[in-house]
């Protein structure tokens, strides 16, 4: 057992890793006027994108996992209308990413089992669903990052 934890915990911090790597690879050309713009009259900008990422990793594996104390107020990552240089929430980002690394390099093979309950996460009910949930959805939305930023090279 103790050896799948420690497989499991290597491989889902080199996921989170390479998440932010590929956000970095699309996110840094952009100028901060570029972050905030929406190329298209629905969805969100990239910014704010990386904003509900941080957000959210924040909550579900912060405050809910390494009980960082972390309040999320999700509608504001959608919909901030400051602007932030596109450094601090860069900076933002990385310090959530290092966070749930640590946090999931932290975990014992029994803690993997752990009961977990957060809010609109029914379906998660032990840790390592979280952390997998977790994995799926940064990447879902880094794959939108990358459509959005082609976009605003046009």
């Amino acid at each position: 057992m103790e050896y799948l934890a420690q497989t499991v915990a290597g491989d889902l911090a080199v996921y989170y890793e390479m998440a932010r790597e590929q956000l970095h690879k699309w996110v840094d050309p952009l100028t901060n006027e570029q972050l905030w713009r929406k190329p298209y009259p629905y969805g969100n900008s990239v910014g704010h994108l990386i904003l509900h990422l941080t957000g959210n990793l924040s909550y579900y594996i912060g405050a809910r996992v390494a009980e960082t104390g972390y309040v999320r107020n999700r509608d504001l990552e959608f919909t901030d209308p400051k602007p932030r240089p596109k450094e601090e929430v860069l900076a933002a980002f990385d310090r959530t990413i290092a966070m749930v690394v640590e946090t999931i390099r932290k975990q014992k093979p029994e803690d993997w089992l752990k009961e977990y309950s957060a809010e609109r996460e029914p379906e998660a009910k032990e840790r390592f669903n979280i952390f997998l949930r977790s994995a799926g959805h940064a990447y879902h939305h880094v794959g939108q990052i990358i459509y959005l930023a082609n976009e605003l090279k046009k």
